[in-house]
């Protein structure tokens, strides 16, 4: 089955970062992406740009396009990771384990299709 961890950080957590600070994380990050390969669940990572280059399209009452973020929100999505493992404990075992559980929040959603 497979299962997307959406990382939320609260980019307040994250302004100050140093560019040592951006190394040893990417340091972390790479190490965590090492154990999923090595498990053999590993199926794709992305980090993704700041919110505030995100443009939010609807055309639920018409065409509506807005810079930035839908909802203004304390924390935001900053990227994500999608894993193929058989079940939910399993993909909560793998969540724990994900650098972003510790300064943020790690949302498991199961894929819609299964694993394909």
């Amino acid at each position: 089955m497979r299962y997307t961890f959406l990382l939320y950080t609260d980019p307040a957590d994250i302004a100050d970062m140093t560019p040592e600070d951006w190394s040893a994380l990417k340091e972390v990050y790479g190490q965590y992406i090492g154990a999923l390969h090595e498990a053999g669940v590993f199926v794709d990572t992305d980090w993704l740009q700041p919110v505030d280059t995100a443009t939010t399209l609807s055309l639920k009452d018409g065409k509506h396009v807005q810079d930035g973020p839908f909802a203004e929100t304390k924390e935001t999505l900053g990227g994500y990771f999608v894993i193929d493992v058989p079940d939910l404990d399993t993909a909560m075992a793998w969540a724990e384990k994900c650098p972003a559980a510790k300064t943020g929040k790690v949302e498991i959603r199961a894929s819609a299709m299964g694993a394909e």
